[in-house]
């Protein structure tokens, strides 16, 4: 290999990589405008909701009404705090998922071209050298195994946290006194 083709391999690579990096910025910018938006958005509602408590609080002429509010002043905060939470969890996974999208594909093209250049390498190797050739790629095959289970064990994972915050929602809102309240109607 000649030194002007390993300039331009090694510029290429750098260029790719000043690449991943933008996009990896940006990604992360969109997501802290995202998480700014939703923490503003949850203070506000929660900000009015504290309003509307405290007026309903001071409108209260007795105890018994006092006692029947008890249970249905908490449950806005708690409904919020739910809403928050999985805002926050899609934020957070859509960021990942982009993430983990980009590292893929980066490796499948070092991949690509770390095979493409043991090829050539092994055509122009002396006889002889053939072990070591197959060697070199069935570790980069068991390295490509060992990436592809932990990148099915990750989504896994991610699945499992979902249906964990979808339960966890679904419980929450089955708690509400409004849903209790409902049941013993029924």
């Amino acid at each position: 290999m000649n030194a002007f083709a390993a300039r331009e391999q090694f510029a290429s690579a750098n260029q790719a990589g000043v690449e991943i990096l933008t996009t990896l910025a940006n990604k992360a910018f969109t997501r802290v405008e995202r998480l700014t938006e939703l923490n503003l958005n949850t203070a506000r509602s929660v900000l009015d909701d504290s309003v509307a408590a405290t007026k309903t609080v001071l409108a209260v002429k007795t105890p018994q009404d006092l006692l029947a509010l008890q249970g249905t002043l908490a449950q806005p905060m708690l409904d919020k705090a739910v809403v928050y939470g999985r805002g926050v969890y899609e934020i957070a996974t859509e960021g990942q998922q982009e993430i983990a999208k980009l590292f893929e594909a980066r490796v499948a093209e070092l991949n690509k071209t770390f095979t493409d250049a043991l090829d050539k390498a092994a055509k122009s190797a002396p006889t002889g050298s053939e072990a070591l050739f197959a060697a070199f790629k069935s570790a980069v095959d068991a390295a490509n195994n060992v990436f592809d289970g932990v990148s099915k064990a990750t989504k896994q994972a991610t699945e499992i946290a979902e249906a964990t915050v979808t339960a966890a929602s679904a419980a929450v809102k089955g708690a509400s006194p409004r849903a209790a309240a409902s049941k013993k109607s029924a």
